[in-house]
């Protein structure tokens, strides 16, 4: 059974990531599924830790799939979680909008950690905007406690509503560790439960409320649409909790709305502000959508404008996209003055993090004091990502490298394009590699790589691991073998989904020959090679061939990540070790 941990000194800490998973576990979890990528990732692994008969935990090819098992569990009346990173919504959007139209019953949370800042994505996405563009519920933790109660919450609220719960994280909260307080976990066995729910967990009766033909979808958008008064008003119940109106609101030049970790980065400047101003502002913190706007009219109303702006001025302090900051400006009067994020002269940075000096600038504050230039440390050179010593995708690119220079010598090549994917061997395009060209999104090198020679490039490789392979490169391939497209894939074998903790791939590396021949690829150009420094010559033979194919061939390089052979033959010289003891 999961331990309970508690605020005393020296308990146990918890990542917001693992608070949330507990809280999941304590709210009666019947099973859970995800995709991995940071900064999500240990929502999964404490999960499976901690897995129990009363629950499941489990990897899946992609969020896609991961969300469609959890409407499974919530047809069948039990409680679901899913977890991802935020472009891992994008892959999900499908079932995760449409999910907002079905009768859901046992409670369905999808926890999203999105990372401003990009510290390891592509882009800066904002989840919240995929819970407005669904019209769903969504709650915004900016503490571990919060994100262990809000996971309980969630589950009451999609199962109050009949719609998914989207619950979005950030890196700072999820990497960042507090004790947290837990309450009594939630036993659900059926003799437990109200007796108006006494039939779960048996599958739903409402069959109309989960088949979207189109007669049933448009009762039901029509029935999401009648709940967003109710969904408001709870939110506003969130809003009641967080509004502090101001005692003197002549001496306050603005209120301020925050969200989110924004909030923690105000509440460390609140000394500084009420000195400089003599009061503290009136002030919102908004941790639950959609918006309360009855909340957001009233703190706006305590706001007294300066000479020249009687309308008054407010602050949003929001950690991500300007998501509140946009939609003010269709709630608020045009006399009211909005800073944030956006327009010229914006209060705060429109990309990255937000962090305590920048939103005490925001605030009017004086920098705090700094080091003394003499005791500052010379800057320390950079040290940016690269593949570990001895890693096999580096003797991967050795051989790519080869063939593309015998291919075209001529500078920039530009006969060949080399599409890359995401994974470990995003770092190919750093010297002294410098080998891949693209990196977009998951799957999509193998697409470009058609695209590219559909355009008439006469070499195009398509670089991607053997777990993004079977996430999302399956379907691309099969569009290619249709086509039968003069291109080479080159699928990174390291027996391991890497780049996120080392993982177990969805499909083992023996069956990557009957996926890729499935589809109709011809036998003959399917290789797989020892990726070596050894076998350098002979690899580079073999996919130069396959590049000078007039049709599609798939090329393998395989050899196991060092991390993950690592932490293989330590968890078998464990296993050793226990069996032997008495």
């Amino acid at each position: 059974m999961t331990t309970i941990v508690d605020s005393t000194p020296g308990g146990a800490a918890l990542l917001g990531d693992e608070a949330l998973a507990l809280g999941a576990i304590h709210a009666g979890l019947c099973a859970a599924y995800g995709y991995p990528g940071t900064p999500s990732t240990e929502i999964m692994e404490y999960l499976q830790a901690e897995a129990a008969p009363e629950f499941t935990a489990r990897w899946c090819v992609n969020e896609k799939t991961a969300v469609e098992a959890a409407l499974g569990v919530s047809f069948a009346g039990r409680r679901s979680l899913v977890t991802m990173k935020h472009v891992g919504l994008n892959v999900a959007a499908d079932p995760f909008l449409n999910g907002a139209l079905l009768d859901i019953r046992g409670g369905l949370v999808i926890a999203v950690a999105d990372d401003p800042g990009m510290h390891s994505s592509q882009c800066e996405q904002d989840s919240r905007f995929y819970a407005s563009f669904a019209m769903v519920p969504c709650l915004e933790p900016r503490s571990q406690q919060e994100a262990y109660d809000m996971a309980r919450e969630a589950f009451t609220l999609s199962e109050r509503f009949h719609v998914p719960v989207l619950i979005r994280l950030a890196t700072r909260l999820s990497h960042a560790r507090s004790s947290i307080k837990t309450e009594k976990p939630e036993n659900r066995p059926r003799e437990q439960l109200p007796p108006e729910q006494r039939n779960f967990p048996s599958k739903t009766d409402n069959k109309s409320g989960w088949m979207l033909l189109p007669a049933h979808a448009r009762k039901n958008y029509a029935a999401l649409i009648e709940k967003q008064n109710d969904l408001e008003a709870w939110s506003e119940g969130h809003a009641e909790k967080n509004l502090e109106l101001s005692a003197d609101t002549k001496k306050a030049p603005f209120a301020v709305i925050s969200s989110g970790l924004g909030g923690n980065y105000y509440e460390e400047n609140l000394p500084d502000l009420k000195v400089r101003y003599g009061c503290i502002p009136s002030r919102l913190h908004i941790e639950a959508y959609p918006l309360p706007v009855s909340s957001i009219i009233r703190l706006c109303e305590s706001v007294t404008g300066g000479p020249g702006d009687a309308g008054g001025e407010v602050l949003v302090i929001e950690e991500g996209q300007p998501f509140i900051e946009e939609k003010l400006r269709g709630i608020l009067p045009q006399t009211i003055r909005i800073r944030g994020r956006l327009g010229a002269g914006a209060a705060l940075p429109r990309t990255g993090e937000l962090d305590p000096d920048n939103v005490r600038a925001a605030l009017g504050l004086d920098p705090r004091p700094g080091v003394p230039d003499t005791l500052k440390f010379s800057a320390l050179p950079g040290r940016p990502p690269q593949l570990c010593a001895g890693c096999p995708h580096a003797d991967s690119y050795e051989t790519i490298n080869r063939v593309v220079a015998e291919l075209d010598a001529a500078p920039g090549h530009p006969n060949v394009a080399v599409n890359s994917d995401i994974g470990c061997y995003s770092l190919g395009a750093s010297p002294p590699y410098s080998a891949i060209e693209s990196i977009v999104c998951m799957g999509a090198s193998i697409g470009m790589a058609r695209g590219a020679a559909d355009a008439g490039l006469p070499y195009t490789f398509a670089v991607i691991g053997d777990s993004t392979f079977i996430h999302s490169g399956i379907t691309a391939l099969i569009d290619a073998v249709q086509a039968n497209t003069p291109m080479t894939v080159i699928i990174l074998d390291n027996s391991i989904v890497a780049m996120t903790g080392c993982q177990p791939t969805a499909v083992a590396s023996d069956r990557l020959k009957a996926l890729s021949l499935g589809p109709g690829l011809d036998p003959a150009h399917y290789a797989e090679l020892d990726a070596r420094k050894q076998r350098l010559e002979e690899n580079a033979a073999r996919l130069k061939q396959e590049a000078a194919y007039r049709g599609l061939s798939v090329v393998v390089f395989r050899r196991e990540c060092l991390e993950a052979a690592r932490k293989r033959i330590k968890a078998a010289k464990k296993q050793a070790a226990m069996e032997q003891s008495p």
